[in-house]
């Protein structure tokens, strides 16, 4: 057998890693750079476009837990994304290039696998992995338009700001992760505290800043776990404070004091040189976000390494088009993986490219509904609403607990996970051949 596998982006390459490592024969296909996306910037393979964190790596959080069984199931993309981690307190943040070219060595490695840089515009003979992501091409998705009708299903994603570490101001801003009492240059979060004054003309800034302009046949929507900061703003004036903004946990060493707001940067790579503005996703024009975020304090001489941007996403109507193995109902030959399916998420996009490439080598047996890994595949494929949208992977997507614990959510979660490690290595024992996986390439 051999597959086509369309995009090398997360999904994509999991997929065809996956494959590959069962004895498939694969061609990877990736239109980039014959070919960009309003979002990416290189041609490597699984380039992280939006952030360059996978959330957290804690187990009482659903994206945490969905990392942890990926590790025990042998997932390459998990294990390119370890050894290329950064510091990010709780949460798992890799060098995004380093990420993509380890990944890409580890294609280049699998001689099962043949990488073809050329856009695909119909949908190829035999067996499919459609992976081509949110940014997929319009040509191709007219071909997808013809196969499912799902024409009006799609979504507008927003891309946060980074910044060079050298252009901010370290005597205003300060390190500090959230609830330590002190400032601690080890700490893995940079924080720039707003006064009350500083953050109501922030505000009032970013809500009358210029944006990007949505074209007229095109109607706006939103995915709410990545809003715009400035249609956050549109919400009300203390939502940003209340939201990406709260100071909560932090001590400004300036003042002694918690700061009325506050704006935290994250690291972007292993050098330190860039910084990303956390959960500032944006659509203001690019004049627009220079002068808007450099009234930021510690960012008043900004430079920015990579502007914020608007994009298009495109995703299917998966529960209404896919059968319970993510293949098309009406040409089994053809799967569908990744944020194409109406997941959402970097972690949630290789765990469907994971589930992709080992159910078209032939697994047979379904993780089970209690493991986040069974909740990615349930969501896509059998959840019944009339208005489908994307979703990250979340506790609410799985089945509640027979027994809920008595101490409170946090008690809940943990106990959540734990049942899915439990279902999870039950299931690992029933496929013996599931964790075996090659070492990654460098």
């Amino acid at each position: 057998m051999k597959v086509s596998v369309v995009g090398a982006g997360l999904a994509g390459c999991e997929a065809a890693l996956q494959l590959a490592n069962s004895g498939v024969e694969v061609k990877l296909c990736e239109m980039r750079p014959g070919k960009m996306t309003p979002a990416h910037t290189t041609a490597l393979p699984a380039e992280l476009v939006c952030s360059n964190s996978l959330r957290s790596d804690q187990l009482h959080n659903a994206p945490g837990l969905l990392k942890e069984e990926l590790r025990r199931c042998g997932s390459f993309l998990m294990k390119a994304a370890d050894i290329c981690r950064i510091p990010a307190g709780g949460a798992l943040a890799v060098d995004r290039i380093e990420f993509s070219r380890t990944v890409q060595s580890m294609i280049a490695n699998q001689k099962l696998i043949t990488m073809v840089n050329e856009e695909v515009t119909a949908i190829p003979d035999g067996e499919v992995i459609l992976a081509a992501g949110p940014l997929v091409s319009d040509s191709l998705t007219d071909s997808v338009i013809s196969l499912t009708g799902s024409d009006s299903l799609y979504f507008y994603d927003a891309i946060a700001p980074v910044v060079d570490f050298e252009s901010i101001d370290t005597g205003k801003a300060f390190f500090q992760n959230r609830y330590e009492s002190e400032s601690d240059s080890r700490a893995d979060y940079l924080n720039c505290p707003f006064s009350e004054d500083e953050y109501r003309n922030f505000v009032r800034e970013l809500k009358a800043g210029e944006r990007v302009t949505t074209r007229d046949f095109e109607k706006e929507i939103h995915f709410q776990g990545c809003m715009p900061v400035e249609a956050i703003a549109d919400s009300g004036d203390m939502s940003l404070a209340f939201g990406p903004m709260k100071p909560v946990g932090l001590v400004d060493p300036g003042t002694g004091n918690q700061p009325f707001a506050a704006v935290q940067l994250r690291m972007e790579n292993k050098a330190g040189t860039a910084w990303n503005l956390v959960g500032f996703q944006t659509k203001l024009t690019y004049a627009e976000q220079k002068r808007v975020f450099r009234l930021i304090p510690g960012l008043e001489n900004a430079e920015f390494i990579r502007l914020g941007s608007m994009h298009r996403n495109t995703f299917i109507n998966g529960p209404a088009v896919l059968d319970s193995r993510m293949r098309l109902k009406s040409d089994s030959r053809i799967m569908f993986a990744g944020q194409i399916t109406g997941i959402e998420g970097y972690i949630e996009s290789i765990a469907s490219g994971f589930l992709a490439g080992k159910l078209m080598s032939g697994m047979q047996l379904f993780p089970p509904a209690e493991t986040a890994l069974g909740s990615v595949l349930r969501y896509s494929t059998e959840t019944i609403t009339q208005n489908y949208q994307p979703s990250n992977i979340n506790f609410g997507l799985f089945p509640p607990l027979k027994k809920k614990p008595r101490r409170g959510r946090r008690a809940r979660r943990e106990a959540q996970a734990e049942r899915a490690l439990e279902g999870l290595e039950k299931w690992l024992s029933e496929i013996p051949s599931m964790k075996k996986c090659v070492d990654p390439g460098r």
